[in-house]
């Protein structure tokens, strides 16, 4: 049977607008225009416009395209320290982060915790230059509460504070001013083909950049935040970027616009608590995050143990395609993405799916 649902969490179920935007997209050359032309730059700048409305970014907060989430790991390790981060570990994405900084040569410190757990608020030493947080663990399905992330900007005022948001944008409501660059790819929440990342960033990021330029230290080359900003004001990109991508992403953000922020939040809280609710009275499966304030609405991680491969079975044969454990943990679990391309009706079926499957 044809998947009429696809839960994992990225690259994920795509939106239902996305094939006819696709469409109007050939329809009007876009793939192949000049990313220097006036089209492209209205492009942009359309995109920028209805990202921060969407979002909630104050007008001090640029937007920038890369080609993914993962890239925007490196250009913050280059751009936003000379030497020292702190990065709260509770998973392989958030593990990759510190990764990736140290391989940058930076002074990478790790605070790590158990799988599916959550943190307790760390000290962080007065030479700390960023500190980087992921929201949403997609390996684990833990989300880190806000009120959590909200502390580090008094704890820590001359800091960067750096969120992965990549699996959970749209749905957060973040306060801008307790945070200095959030990003994300566009693959998961946003219902879009992979290859472009977004990289919001404001002043003080910008400025960080040019400092450590100035030292005589490399930021990197057509990506950093020096040029990445130059180009944006002229609603532009360095490089020849991904123009379908941010076509599409502009396409959909409006989609998203129409509907409104809050009713998509309010149908991701909806489609969680039934999931989480099945999970939890079904006698051979639980939800692998035991604290309700650090389930991720948007990652919904299960414990299925030696079912894991007769209930994706199952689920397959219903049209319903849930997502991989990850990791170690690829045998035992399974992972429901919980976008805005998931209807409420689909997740009523897979819900029901579930409750089906008895072993």
């Amino acid at each position: 049977m044809k998947a009429i649902a696809n839960f994992t969490p990225g690259p994920s179920q795509l939106y239902f607008t996305v094939q006819d935007h696709m469409r109007a997209a050939f329809r009007e050359g876009i793939p192949s225009i000049s990313h220097r032309s006036k089209i492209f730059e209205n492009i942009y700048a359309e995109a920028a416009a209805g990202l921060r409305e969407l979002l909630g970014a104050p007008a001090d907060y640029h937007i920038f395209f890369t080609g993914s989430a993962t890239e925007i790991w490196e250009r913050a390790a280059q751009n936003l320290m000379e030497k020292k981060s702190l990065h709260l570990v509770n998973g392989s994405f958030s593990s990759r982060f510190h990764d990736i900084a140290l391989q940058c040569g930076k002074q990478a410190v790790k605070i790590e915790s158990a799988e599916g757990a959550g943190f307790d608020f760390p000290s962080i030493a007065s030479d700390t230059e960023m500190i980087a947080l992921t929201h949403n663990e997609t390996s684990t399905g833990v989300s880190l509460p806000m009120a959590f992330i909200n502390r580090f900007r008094e704890a820590a005022p001359d800091s960067l504070i750096v969120v992965d948001a990549v699996s959970s944008l749209p749905f957060p409501k973040f306060d801008f001013t307790k945070i200095d660059s959030v990003f994300f790819s566009v693959q998961k929440g946003f219902g879009l083909p992979a290859g472009l990342g977004v990289w919001i960033v404001n002043d003080r990021c910008i400025e960080k950049a040019k400092q450590i330029s100035a030292a005589g230290l490399s930021i990197g080359s057509y990506h950093n935040l020096v040029s990445l900003h130059a180009n944006a004001k002229k609603n532009q990109t360095p490089e020849t970027p991904n123009v379908l991508g941010i076509y599409l992403l502009n396409a959909v953000v409006k989609d998203f616009l129409q509907r409104g922020i809050e009713a998509l939040r309010r149908e991701t809280e909806y489609k969680a608590a039934l999931l989480y609710h099945t999970l939890s009275k079904h006698r051979l499966f639980e939800p692998f995050v035991k604290d309700k304030d650090l389930q991720s609405k948007t990652v919904i991680v299960a414990n299925t143990g030696e079912h894991t491969a007769a209930v994706t079975e199952f689920l397959g044969k219903h049209g319903l395609q849930p997502g991989d454990g990850y990791g170690k943990n690829k045998a035992t679990q399974l992972r429901f993405a919980n976008f805005p391309a998931h209807s409420k009706e689909v997740f009523e079926q897979l819900s029901d799916a579930l409750e089906k499957y008895q072993g």
